[in-house]
This record gives structure tokens, C-alpha cells and sequence, in this order.
């Protein structure tokens, strides 16, 4: 296998969820991404974006509109699709050694991770350096708090917001808080949530105008 080729047969059961060797998957978007990230995470980022402009360009989808704050890490960036209006606070860590999914209007706490990648439980198996990884998606209009972890092949519903610290091991359903280690559902959002905070914007934008 030359410099830079992908070997299939690894790649496809990189996807697929099923064991693969990591050192044999070839593929070039590794060293891609760590030197755009090392320049992003390197750069004066708040006053010339030049470095993210670049380091977008790793990325599967990336808007024009999304924020990143240094520093961030990517196994691969190839594997990311960011949504409209993203945002993340410093220290974003995503191992995307399958497929991560952002909708739009999703914002990061610092020091979130997300792993897709996995080992095996059996100690035999996993001394022989393999693997699997599997996909994380995430909905629209989520808010995770800082140091939040997300553990491969979640799916995060929409309109879901995790409490700082909380470790995520299961899919989340749409319109719920949840918090913990493991992370449980703590209630649902209501239409008293919505009032309280749509009162509150009505008196900033007040507050504002006067």
C-alpha cells in the first residue's frame, strides 16, 4: 500500500463498526489535520482567522459561520460534519475515527470530548492493537456543558441540553436535560422553560433599547 492510500478493506469495517487495525486504514487526513490544527491552535485566532479559514478545509462540512476557540483536537477531521451557527468553547477534542454529526445551532462548554473510537473488553483481543469505532450524532439546538464526554455510537436528539460533566454512554431522546455519570435524563424542557426564558429576552431586549 504506497504513501497516502487507503486500505478498503480496513476502512470499511472502520465504518461498519467492526474490528480494524488502525495502523492499517493509510489513509492521509492525519498529518492534514494535525498541521492545520497546530497553525489554528498556534495563530491569534480573535484577530486573523486565516488559520481556521485553513483548518476548515479538513473538515467533511464546515459553515461559514461556525466558531472554534483554541485550542481543539482531531484524530482525523475528514470524518466531521459541523452544522450552521456551531460553536465551541477551548479545548474541543474529537476523535473521529468514524463519522461525528453536528446540527445546526449547537453550542460546546469548554474541554468537551467526543470519542467514536473503541477497544475491546477481552484483553487478548485488544493487545493485538485492534479496535472499532462507531459513528456520533448530534441534533439541533444542543448545549453541552464543559467537560462533557460523549462515548462512541451515541445519537443526541434536538433540543437537549447536558450538564457539565456528564458522561454520555446511551442515546439521548429530543427535548430533555440530562446530567451524570452515566448520564440519566433529569427532566423534560417545558413550555414554562420557554416562557421564563423568552420573559427574559423580552426584558433584555428592553433593557437594551431604552
Amino acid at each position: 500500500m504506497g504513501a497516502g492510500m487507503t486500505n478498503k478493506i480496513e476502512w470499511d469495517r472502520m465504518i461498519a463498526g467492526e474490528l480494524y487495525s488502525p495502523y492499517m486504514v493509510g489513509d492521509h487526513s492525519f498529518s492534514k489535520v494535525h498541521a492545520a490544527q497546530k497553525r489554528f491552535n498556534e495563530s491569534e485566532y480573535w484577530a486573523d482567522s486565516s488559520a481556521l479559514e485553513e483548518l476548515k478545509k479538513c473538515f467533511r462540512v464546515a459553515p461559514d459561520d461556525m466558531v472554534l476557540t483554541a485550542p481543539v483536537y482531531f484524530d482525523h477531521g475528514d470524518r466531521v460534519s459541523f452544522g450552521k451557527h456551531f460553536y465551541a468553547n477551548t479545548g474541543l477534542t474529537i476523535l473521529d475515527e468514524n463519522y461525528v454529526t453536528f446540527g445546526d445551532n449547537v453550542f460546546l462548554g469548554p474541554h468537551v470530548s467526543i470519542f467514536t473510537a473503541g477497544h475491546p473488553i477481552d484483553a487478548d483481543v485488544r493487545s493485538l492493537d485492534l479496535e472499532y469505532a462507531k459513528p456520533v450524532t448530534v441534533g439541533d439546538n444542543v448545549w453541552m456543558g464543559g467537560g462533557v464526554i460523549i462515548n462512541p455510537g451515541v445519537t443526541v436528539g434536538d433540543d437537549v441540553v447536558i450538564a457539565s460533566g456528564s458522561v454520555v454512554v446511551k442515546d439521548v431522546p429530543s427535548h430533555v436535560i440530562i446530567g451524570g455519570n452515566p448520564a440519566h435524563i433529569i427532566r423534560e424542557i417545558t413550555d414554562n422553560d420557554r416562557k421564563l426564558w423568552q420573559d427574559q429576552l423580552k426584558a433584555y431586549n428592553e433593557a437594551i433599547s431604552s
